[in-house]
């Protein structure tokens, strides 16, 4: 880790809020990298003069990109997910990686919890029946009950203990499945995915992103979940087998699904559009005005800090 105030060039990868890109711009020699006519050739030129870099959680940094600028010495995200960023590879050569956590967690859990009320009383579906036109007595049909379900949470992290909280006002029986039991949490603990999705009527997806969860939610595991189950994900789509979840919501191996995430944003299967059992919502888990300000307030912290004394105020935790 750096002990001394780094000097030179803070390069930002893509657009960012604006606001946080005006107080970069105030305070640092900034280059936008996507406003250079030929960013092969401003790296080529000038990559020695970047000490850090500024990126959101959707780009990161590219294995390429960190190649090309040899005297980096922070990734800074606008974002909780650094999964894009090669973080191992980042730390071989000393460079250090910051992401924006609790900042967001309200609003993802709020989220959560609305799609996952959403899908289960199908509130977008009826307001689509009642804007065609197509009210009847009795024509929309029944619904499923939200309080008191069984609700996996697969990964109980900041999010997934926020979501917990949220539904135990709905006398939801939960229970989860973490790399390990988490400490001090009296929910159930699940052995496996699979396990988790076998013992409840919804699977909440809130785990990280990344190889090591890459298709986490296999088409096994969603022949656990069942007909009569839902699945959420506000998570990252690359967790969840997406064709097998194409496949198993068609046939209707399973009952419903709320998404928020997409394996290949912003493509979403053209299958599922054709679903009414299915809510679709373009990656807005953390877009609130509120939310979003406090991402790029500490995102800047988080720059300036290591401009000023070579840290971070929010590293990213160990691998492991």
């Amino acid at each position: 880790m750096p002990q001394s105030a780094p000097h030179g060039t803070v390069l930002q990868v893509c657009p960012l809020l604006p606001s946080l890109e005006e107080s970069l711009a105030a305070h640092y020699e900034v280059v936008r990298l996507a406003e250079q006519p030929d960013s092969a050739r401003y790296l080529a030129e000038h990559g020695s003069e970047v000490v850090a870099a500024v990126t959101s959680a959707r780009v990161g940094v590219s294995r390429e990109l960190m190649d090309a600028l040899p005297k980096l010495g922070a990734i800074v995200h606008f974002g909780v997910g650094y999964e894009t960023t090669d973080v191992a590879r980042a730390r071989a050569r000393g460079i250090d990686v910051s992401n924006t956590p609790d900042v967001l967690t309200d609003c993802v859990a709020d989220l959560a919890v609305g799609g996952l009320i959403d899908v289960l009383r199908g509130l977008a579906a009826a307001d689509r029946y009642v804007r065609a036109g197509e009210w009847v007595p009795n024509g929309f049909g029944l619904r499923t009950k939200v309080s008191g379900k069984r609700v996996g949470i697969l990964g109980l992290g900041r999010i997934g203990q926020a979501i917990a909280r949220r539904l135990e006002g709905f006398d939801a029986e939960i229970s989860y499945h973490s790399r390990r039991p988490v400490d001090g949490v009296r929910h159930r603990y699940a052995d496996s995915p699979r396990a988790l999705a076998d013992g409840a009527d919804v699977l909440v997806v809130a785990t990280s992103g990344g190889a090591g969860t890459r298709n986490l939610v296999s088409a096994d595991v969603l022949d656990a979940l069942g007909p009569r189950g839902y699945l959420v994900n506000i998570a990252r789509g690359s967790v969840v087998d997406e064709p097998a979840l194409v496949s198993a919501l068609a046939e209707g191996r399973i009952a419903g699904a709320a998404l928020d995430v997409f394996a290949d944003e912003p493509n979403v299967p053209a299958p599922l559009l054709e679903l009414d059992n299915v809510l679709l919502l373009p990656h807005i888990a953390s877009a609130t005005h509120e939310t979003r300000q406090a991402m790029g307030e500490l995102t800047f912290h988080n720059l300036d800090r290591f401009m000023t004394d070579g840290t971070l105020a929010t590293p990213v935790p160990p691998l492991t």
